[in-house]
C-alpha cells in the first residue's frame, strides 16, 4: 500500500462541483506532476464539507488547512507554497489568518467548533466512491457485530435505548417503530429509506448520500437483520445525480465484498438493496405515499391504520426511516446506546443536522447537539445576520413547520420544545430572516409550495389549502376585508384536523406561526393597507428624494419599464401608473435618493 505524506481534500459535494470543483482536482493533479510530487500527495474527492458559502473547500492534511473560495489559478501557489516549501497560503486561509499555530486551522473555525458530527462524520473525509476509505473509519464493524454477536431482539434493545427518534420530520421512536415491524408475522418484510427530502432549502439528506452511502447501507442492513427483512428500498429525488451515482457505486461495491447479498459476514443472513427514483413529488416524503410510489403507482398517501409496521409496501411489514436516521445507527453500535442517549436532552437524544440558509453570513450544513439554541445556531455558528440587520425570525420544519420570532431565539432546538412554540423539527431546513423580511409574504410562499404539492385526494388539503391561498394573496395585493384573518384561522385548524395525510395536516402551520407571533402584520396588511418590510409590491411606493437627486439620470437608465424621467436642472420623478416596483432605480442610485414608501 503506498504511503502519502500529504492529503488534498477537494470537496465533491453538490454545491461545490457547481462552483467547479472537479476543475479544482485536475488542476491540482496537473500541478503536482510538474513538480514531481504526484508519488508524495494524493487529491480525494470528498463529500460535503457543510461551509457551503465558501465554496469550493479544499483542505490539506496533516496540517489541516482549510482554504476556501478556491479558484483553479488559485491551484499552482497552493501546491508550490504549501505542498512543496510548506509555507500555509494565509490568504486562502479559513479562520483566524493571524493565530500563532495556523497549522491547526480547521480547528480554529468558528463554523466547527460548537458542532458534533455523527451523522456527517464522514462527509468531508473520505472518498465516497472507495469502500476501502469507509472501511478504514470502522465501516461495516457494527453491521459485523450485530449479525455476528447479537440476535434481533438485542438489536432493537440497544436502538431503543439509544433514544434515536425519527430525523424525517414527526421524531417517532426508532426502535419502537423497529419493534412493531420486528412483531409482525409474515413471509416477507421490507426495509425503506427515505431519501426524497422535498423541503425548500433542504439539502441534509442529500449531502450524507453524496459523502457516506456507506453508512446508510450498513443501517438499513443492521435493520433487516432487526425486523426479519431480506430486501431494501432507497427512494432518492431523481434531481439528485451525484447522490444517485454516489450510491449506485456504493452498492455495487458492498456486493462485491461480500456486504450484501447471501449470507453476510458468513451467517444465514442476507440482505439485498434496491434505488427508486422519486419524480419530485413532495406528497412522497410522506411515507404512505411514497410506498404506493416504489409500487410503481401514483404516489398518494392511504389512510391509517394499519400503519406500515403492519401493512407497508405490497402490503407486507415495512419500516422507514429517513437518510439522517440511518446514518446515525452504525455508531450507536460501535459507541454504545449509553453514549448517544448522553447527547442531547431528556427526551431529544443525539444530534441534528440543519440544512441553514436564508439571510446569514454562513450558509451549509451543520450538526449539533440537541437542546443548542437557536442563538448559538443563527451567531456563533452562522456568523450572524448579513449588513448589520437584525435577527427577525427563523422557519423550521419547511413547509410543515412554523416560524420563531426574535423574542425566542434562546429556545433550545428540540422535538418538544419546537412543538411547544408553535413549529416543529422537521428533516433539518433552517432558513434565517432579517428585519426587511415581510412574515405575510412568507407565510403565502410556503402554502402556495403546499397547494402546488398536494395530491388532490382529500377535500380539506386539495380545497381548504387554495383557499387559504387566495385570502393570502388578497390580502398581500392590498385587497384584504375585515374578517379575513379570522377566515384563515378556522380554515387552518379544521385543515389540521380533517386531512388525510401528514401533509396536509402540517400545512397550515406556517399560517398559525406568523399569526401567532406577527399578527400586527397581518393586521397592517388589513386595516392600513400597509406591508411594514416593504415586500409586497401592491402596497409599495418608490419616491425620488428630491434634496438628495442629482439628476444623473443613473436610475432612469436602470429603470426596465422606462418609468423615470428629469433633466439635468431638475429632479428626477418616477410615474408611480407604469412602475413596476421592482427597486432596480434604488439599488442603482449612488445618492440614496430613492426609498420606499411603504
Amino acid at each position: 500500500m503506498q504511503i502519502y505524506r500529504a492529503h488534498v481534500l477537494v470537496c465533491g459535494g453538490t454545491g461545490c462541483t457547481s462552483s467547479n470543483s472537479e476543475k479544482l482536482i485536475k488542476e491540482f493533479d496537473t500541478h503536482l506532476k510538474k513538480n514531481k510530487l504526484q508519488d508524495e500527495v494524493k487529491v480525494v474527492k470528498t463529500g460535503c464539507f457543510g461551509l457551503c458559502a465558501e465554496g469550493p473547500i479544499v483542505v490539506v492534511y496533516p496540517e489541516g488547512s482549510m482554504y476556501m473560495m478556491v479558484r483553479v489559478e488559485d491551484v499552482k501557489e497552493i501546491v508550490e507554497e504549501h505542498l512543496l516549501k510548506g509555507r500555509i497560503v494565509k490568504r486562502l486561509l479559513a479562520g483566524d489568518k493571524n493565530q500563532e499555530d495556523i497549522t491547526k486551522s480547521l480547528d480554529n473555525v468558528e463554523f466547527f467548533k460548537r458542532q458534533m458530527r455523527i451523522a456527517l462524520r464522514n462527509c468531508g473525509v473520505i472518498n465516497p466512491e472507495d469502500i476501502n476509505e469507509y472501511i478504514a473509519y470502522d465501516g461495516y464493524k457494527a453491521l459485523a457485530k450485530v449479525l455476528t454477536e447479537m440476535t434481533p431482539e438485542q438489536v432493537i434493545d440497544t436502538v431503543k435505548r439509544s433514544g434515536i427518534r425519527g430525523r424525517g420530520g414527526a421524531g417517532f421512536p426508532t426502535g419502537l417503530k423497529w419493534e412493531f415491524a420486528s412483531k409482525s408475522k409474515d413471509d416477507q418484510k421490507y426495509v425503506c429509506c427515505n431519501a426524497d427530502e422535498g423541503d425548500p432549502g433542504a439539502f441534509m439528506d442529500r449531502s450524507v448520500l453524496e459523502g457516506d452511502p456507506h453508512s446508510v447501507i450498513e443501517a438499513m442492513a443492521i435493520a433487516g437483520y432487526a425486523i426479519g427483512s431480506n430486501q431494501g428500498y432507497v427512494y432518492v429525488r431523481a434531481e439528485y445525480p451525484i447522490a444517485v451515482k454516489r450510491l449506485t457505486i456504493a452498492i455495487e461495491q458492498a456486493k462485491e465484498y461480500g456486504l450484501l447479498g447471501n449470507n453476510i459476514f458468513g451467517t444465514d443472513f442476507s440482505f439485498e438493496l434496491e434505488i427508486r427514483l422519486g419524480a419530485g413529488a413532495f406528497v412522497c416524503g410522506e411515507e404512505t405515499a411514497l410506498m404506493t410510489s416504489i409500487e410503481g403507482k401514483r404516489g398518494e398517501p392511504r389512510p391509517r391504520p394499519p400503519f406500515p409496521a403492519v401493512k407497508g409496501l405490497w402490503q407486507k411489514p415495512t419500516i422507514l426511516n429517513n437518510v439522517e436516521t440511518y446514518a446515525n445507527i452504525p455508531v450507536i453500535f460501535l459507541k454504545g446506546a449509553e453514549w448517544f442517549a448522553g447527547i442531547g436532552t431528556e427526551k431529544s437524544k443525539g444530534t441534528k443536522v440543519f440544512a441553514v440558509g436564508g439571510k446569514i453570513n454562513n450558509t451549509g450544513l451543520v450538526e449539533i447537539p440537541m437542546g443548542t439554541t437557536l442563538r448559538e445556531i443563527v451567531y456563533d455558528i452562522g456568523g450572524g445576520i448579513p449588513n448589520g440587520k437584525k435577527f427577525k425570525a427563523a422557519q423550521t420544519g419547511g413547509p410543515s413547520g412554523g416560524c420563531i420570532p426574535a423574542s425566542l431565539i434562546d429556545t433550545h432546538i428540540d422535538y418538544d420544545s419546537l412543538v411547544q412554540i408553535g413549529s416543529m423539527m422537521g428533516s433539518g431546513g433552517l432558513i434565517i430572516m432579517d428585519e426587511d423580511t415581510c412574515m405575510v409574504d412568507i407565510a403565502k410562499f410556503f402554502l402556495e409550495f403546499t397547494v402546488e404539492e398536494s395530491c388532490g385526494k382529500c377535500p380539506p388539503c386539495r380545497i381548504g389549502t387554495k383557499r387559504m391561498y387566495e385570502i393570502l394573496e388578497r390580502i398581500t395585493e392590498g385587497k384584504g376585508q375585515e374578517g379575513d384573518i379570522e377566515k384563515l384561522e378556522i380554515l387552518a385548524k379544521n385543515i389540521k384536523a380533517s386531512a388525510l395525510c401528514g401533509l396536509g395536516q402540517t400545512a397550515p402551520n406556517p399560517v398559525l406561526s406568523t399569526l401567532r407571533y406577527f399578527r400586527d402584520e397581518y393586521e397592517a396588511h388589513v386595516k392600513q393597507r400597509k406591508c411594514p418590510a416593504g415586500v409586497c409590491k401592491s402596497m409599495t411606493q418608490f419616491v425620488i428624494n428630491a434634496e438628495r437627486c442629482k439628476s444623473c439620470g443613473i436610475c432612469a437608465r436602470a429603470c426596465p419599464a422606462n418609468c423615470i424621467s428629469g433633466d439635468k436642472k431638475e429632479p428626477y420623478v418616477i410615474n408611480r401608473e407604469k412602475c413596476l416596483k421592482c427597486g432596480a432605480c434604488m439599488e442603482k442610485c449612488p445618492f440614496k435618493a430613492i426609498f420606499k414608501n411603504v
